[in-house]
Formats: structure tokens, sequence, C-alpha cells
């Protein structure tokens, strides 16, 4: 079988030494057989053994290969539809859990960092930028929200304000979450997949699940060999493939792409980003970007519905970066990447349970940072029979894309386009 190696990533090309960790050959048994050594599957791993259990991670190509080790390293709290949706949604108590939960994931994540000491440049404070007045209401509305669920670590940012954040003439405000922040992603997944080794846990690289022998005791098939379990969480999220059909139906892999500037000088990049903070715009199709570690500007965004690999990923992000930064037209590019999410129908995550045995949890649709480790979280309560918070996102209806697997990319791709023409008219 040919090894699949990182993509030609500023992360992967500043990535921690970690080891390389065998294929599975033979057979081996566990109690939790995790797909897929993402965040998702890593933060899965660390509550399970942390609570007594044996785990052991198939993954397809290497730790973090994925969209944890490719994503643009931001922090975010909440879900990709933000809690009022899913007060509209669901009844008052799931939507009280659900709220509670928004804001965990980030605070996971800096423990866990605390707790085993990953070194992954974590850096505090992420901005929502508004480039029109309908944005900055939102934003007004978000930060009600959000403190109604006692969120409180956040700043309303008027023009003057966000111009000493972030020096561009785009915005006409924001809001700060001083409880965002942002790493490098990879060395996040790298340093977890230690945490996880330390703790008694095995994971096998270049060994992709090929088929779930369903049962008492599941059995996940790889090419060259099988782990039997007691449970398997399934954990691939948009580089599953078609492993299980029903849930590939209602889910579909987009891209995102991601540039990065060769090292910027101390005194351009903090005239850049003063505080050091990360960015997002608030646009359906958004931009987002931040300062590496070494002082390069990590710029992101567009999204390719279906997950294809774009021919020329600077000339998609470039412009957008110099429409942002003009001060940068002769900053030369060192790296340009694409990486693929899960987008649901809902935007929501879909979380459940396949017969008695088999968990899941999927679907981030742009939100996974934080979420996938809330996700692993919840998953590993379940395990251990505590299920009310499992239950709070099984619960949400989720629903296959209109079409089918053969129109949802054209549907979703015309749905995109209404809505980012909308941003541009300022609708």
């Amino acid at each position: 079988m040919a090894h699949t190696a990182y993509p030609q990533s500023y992360y992967a090309a500043s990535a921690n030494p970690a080891p390389s960790r065998p294929e599975l050959n033979g057979e081996a048994e566990t109690d939790v057989c995790i797909i897929g050594a993402g965040y998702t599957g890593l933060s899965t791993a660390i509550a399970l053994l942390e609570s007594g259990f044996k785990v052991s991670i198939v993954e397809a190509a290497k730790v973090g290969f994925g969209a944890s080790g490719r994503n643009g390293g931001q922090i975010v709290n909440s879900y990709s539809r933000d809690i009022d949706t899913i007060e509209r949604t669901v009844g008052p108590k799931q939507a009280q859990l659900l709220g509670q939960m928004a804001f965990e994931g980030g605070r996971i994540i800096r423990e866990r960092i605390a707790k085993y000491d990953i070194q992954c440049d974590l850096k505090d404070g992420g901005v929502f930028a508004a480039i029109t007045p309908k944005q900055m209401a939102h934003l007004e509305a978000q930060k009600k929200l959000w403190e109604r669920y006692g969120h409180t670590q956040l700043e309303l940012l008027d023009a003057k304000r966000i111009r000493e954040v972030v020096a561009t003439d785009n915005y006409l405000g924001g809001m700060l979450d001083m409880s965002g922040g942002h790493i490098h992603p990879l060395n996040l997944a790298l340093g977890e997949a230690a945490a996880v080794e330390s703790l008694g846990g095995v994971i096998y690289e270049q060994s992709p699940a090929i088929r779930i022998e369903r049962g008492a005791n599941p059995v996940v098939h790889t090419p060259n060999g099988q782990i039997k379990a007691k449970f398997v969480v399934v954990a691939g999220n948009a580089y599953l493939g078609n492993l299980i059909p029903e849930l590939s139906a209602k889910s579909m892999p987009c891209g995102t792409q991601v540039i990065t500037t060769e090292p910027l000088s101390d005194e351009m990049a903090k005239s850049l980003l003063p505080q050091d903070y990360c960015v997002e715009d608030c646009n359906y199709l958004l931009d987002y970007y931040r300062l590496s570690g070494d002082n390069r500007l990590i710029f992101g965004g567009g999204v390719v519905y279906g997950a294809r690999d774009p021919a020329n990923i600077e000339a998609i992000i470039r412009p957008n970066l110099l429409k942002t930064f003009p001060q940068l037209k002769d900053v030369k590019i060192d790296y340009a990447w694409t990486g693929n999410f899960l987008l649901t129908l809902s935007r929501l995550p879909q979380v459940g349970r396949l017969g008695d045995n088999i968990y899941y949890s999927q679907g981030c649709s742009g939100h996974g940072v934080t979420y996938t480790h809330l996700a692993g979280k919840v998953l590993a309560e379940a395990l251990r029979g505590q299920a009310e918070r499992f239950d709070a996102f099984a619960e949400l209806p989720h629903y296959p894309f209109p079409g089918g697997q053969l129109l949802r990319i054209p549907f979703t791709a015309m749905g995109a386009w209404y809505y980012s023409l909308r941003d541009r008219l300022g609708f």
C-alpha cells in the first residue's frame, strides 16, 4: 500500500517532530476502536483513556492528515449555526444544553494544552469583523445571545477600535472574543496524539478502515488487519469516504483554501495585527486570517463544493488578501493548500449511534476546531453511560441534501452564490 504523506502546507513544513506510527497488521482487540486520528478521534480517545478504557485508533493516512492539520487554526466559539437557530429548532431543555456546550470546546483545548504541555503557538483573542451595518447589528445581537448563556469575554468594537486591532479600512466594526484565539493546528493534533499514547492508547497510521463488521462485538477491517471492539467511534468527517453510506448521504465534503506568506518583519506583522488576534469576517463565504508563530500571515477563504482541489489556490485567495492588506502587494506566498470540511444541510453537527455500539460525530460545517474537542468529550460520556449531552446533539433534525449525491453540489453552490451576492450588495 502506498503511504499517504501530509500535503505541502505551512503546517506540515513547521510541524513538531513526531514518531512514525505502525500500520495495523494482523488481529487486535480493544474496548473502543476509533476510526480517524483527527481532533474528533483524538479528543474522544483522551477522554476515554482518562476514564480507564482501552483504546485503539486506525488512521487512513497520518495523525491530523485531514481538516485537523490543515484548517485556519482559529478557536471560534459556538456552532456554524448559532444558538438562536437551535432555540427556534428544538425544545427549551435541549437548547439550554446545547447553548451551555457552545463555549466548552475552546476550554477543553486550553486544558489539554496545559495538561499535556502541547507546543502549538496558542494565542488568545479572536475578532469577528463586520463589513456592513447589517453584519454589525448581527454581532450586537450575538453578544447579547452569548452573554445570556454566561459567555462574557466579549467586547463590541466600533470603527475606530477595530482599526486599532486590524490595519484595514474594510470593516466598520466588530466583536472581540477573548476566549477565542488561535493555534498551530497540526501541532495541536500531534500533541494530542502523544497524549493518547502517554495514556496507553494505540494509534495505527496508513490503516484505512475499509469495512465495519457490525454485531455484538463489531470488527473494524483495514487492508492488512482487523480490530475487534466493544464499541466503534466513527470520526472520519470529510475524509470518511463511503464507509458508512447512511452517513455520507446526509453530508458533503467541501474544500477551503489557505495561503501563507513568507515571514514578515516584526514591524510589518505588528502593523497588520497589533494585538496578534485572529480575524474572520461576517460574510457567508468568509475570509479568515492570523499571524503564525514565526510572523507569517496565514489567510484563508473560498469554498469548493464537492471538495475538488482547485488548480491555482493562490489565484483564488491572494486577491482577497490584497483587498484586506494592500500593503502586502510585494510579499511572496510560500505555501498554498486546500483542506476539506464536512457540510450538513442544517450546518449543525450530526451525532448519533448505529445499532447499540457504533457511535459517530461529523459535519462541523466549518466550525470544527472547537466543536470536535467538545464532541470527543460528549462521545466519551455516552460510552460511559451518561448520554444526556450526547442525546441533545443526537436529537437535532438532519436531512439528506436535495437531489441526492448527484445534485447536492450544484444546489448548494447556487445557495452559496445567492448568499454571497447578498453579502456583496449589503443586504
